[in-house]
């Protein structure tokens, strides 16, 4: 290499360390230009106070946040939860996985929901949306997998076994994606839930790679403000291109770690009662009283054994049943309200989102950190989907947001052990 084109390697290596440095100071400078935010000191890594510092970054829309946090979620690993794998002290537990363990409010004290949460994988995940969820006057009903693996079904229940107001559900389904089982997960937590002493005012179901955007005060409170006595089951007539979900009988395959559901040639009758059938989403938040109607009315008991061939019958049952007018807290009239779930779908893209920062499966993206600045202003109670092993720092960043909001909300003495870190370094901006 002759003299000159050394002399332009390095002045071009330097350009490029330059422009990185400066990039971090700015975006650091960008995070304290507020006069009264406190001003850090002590000795920091290129990361700077992660991930706080960057997570505002992320939830701002910083480009360069985007570029810094992909490298820095590759340096720094995710906590590793004690006490999920070996049987713990149940005090232990508690305060190591920072659970709430009183009510927050007078008004959250008087309002218990109910929860169903389907599981089969990623064990943290798990830990950290129910931490998320937990509150002391709550219920919470888990559906592990059948197909799960033992260690998998002994670690969930190291950790249930610490909490009265958390429980396996007395029959566990093999569950199929777009399958009947999967409804059927869900019914039997609900035959629990109306079993249990604790009352509870509305039932909501959750999935493992879900995690809650609003705070159990923001929730409870857009229920009361809009949905009081009413549920939320959003959907619509069944479209004419998804009719063949309930005209065609299909199957579960269950065998050798593989699972899906197929169709048959078989063309299956009419709807019980001449019901119209409704599409919808999976997703809903039910009153009591209806949940013990669907556990009990002639038509939704012949609703759900009619849907049992059908394709993802959960998408359909919930919705159906909320649209007949004597049903308890039935909402007839209703589509697409009800701002449960936040989701990019593939086929949305360019309307209501900008497209996915992480990557798409089945059609649905799985978060990257692109995608927490539109996480953060969804109107929705709960977001899908989350993949920590892939993106760690998509849930560290919403987790760290989600538990100062309830905290800064509390009307009760904080205990220390709720807190995450004894400092924190978010921007105080970000209306947390």
């Amino acid at each position: 290499m002759n003299p000159l084109d050394a002399t332009k390697s390095g002045f071009l290596a330097c350009i490029a360390v330059c422009t990185f440095i400066y990039t971090f100071i700015y975006l650091k400078d960008t995070l304290l230009e507020d006069p009264n935010e406190q001003k850090f000191s002590g000795n920091t890594a290129e990361c700077g106070f992660y991930p706080d510092e960057l997570c505002s970054a992320l939830f701002m829309g910083k480009t360069a946040a985007f570029k810094i946090g992909n490298v820095c979620q590759n340096t720094y690993r995710p906590e590793t939860f004690n006490c999920i794998q070996t049987p713990c002290n149940c005090s232990t537990v508690l305060k190591n996985l920072h659970f709430i363990t009183r009510p927050l409010s007078a008004e959250e004290g008087s309002f218990s929901l109910a929860y169903i949460i389907t599981i089969h994988k990623e064990l943290e995940m798990f830990v950290k949306l129910l931490r998320a969820i937990y509150m002391p006057q709550n219920i919470y009903c888990i559906h592990v997998d059948e197909k799960s693996s033992e260690d998998y079904k002994a670690a969930v229940q190291n950790i249930v076994n610490c909490f009265e107001n958390i429980f396996i559900s007395s029959k566990r389904e093999n569950v199929v994606y777009a399958g009947f089982s999967r409804l059927q997960a869900d019914i039997n937590c609900m035959r629990d839930l109306v079993q249990s002493k604790i009352q509870w005012n509305y039932v909501i179901n959750l999935c493992g790679q879900d995690y809650p955007i609003k705070t159990n005060k923001d929730i409870i409170k857009y229920i009361k403000s809009k949905w009081n006595g009413k549920n939320m089951t959003p959907g619509v007539v069944q479209p004419l291109h998804m009719k063949h979900r309930t005209q065609f009988s299909y199957r579960e395959y269950v065998r050798s770690g593989t699972s899906y559901v197929y169709p048959t040639k078989n063309i299956k009758s009419k709807p019980p009662y001449n019901l119209t059938i409704y599409f919808g989403s999976a997703y809903y938040i039910l009153t009591k009283e209806f949940v013990e109607f669907t556990l009990t009315d002639a038509r939704a008991k012949d609703l759900l054994e009619w849907s049992r061939d059908t394709y993802s019958p959960d998408e359909h049952y919930w919705v159906t049943l909320n649209r007949l007018n004597d049903a308890p807290g039935a909402t007839p009239n209703a589509d697409w309200e009800g701002n449960i779930r936040a989701i990019k779908w593939k086929d949305q893209e360019g309307t209501t989102h900008k497209g996915c920062k992480g990557h798409y499966i089945r059609d649905i993206c799985v978060y990257g950190l692109g995608d927490l600045q539109w996480i953060i202003e969804s109107p929705h109670l709960f977001a899908n989907k989350f993949e920590p092993a892939t993106y760690p720092l998509v849930t560290d960043c919403l987790e760290r947001r989600h538990r100062l909001k309830v905290l800064h909300q509390a009307e009760v003495p904080i205990e220390d052990h709720w807190r995450f870190q004894e400092d924190n370094y978010f921007n105080m901006k970000l209306n947390i």
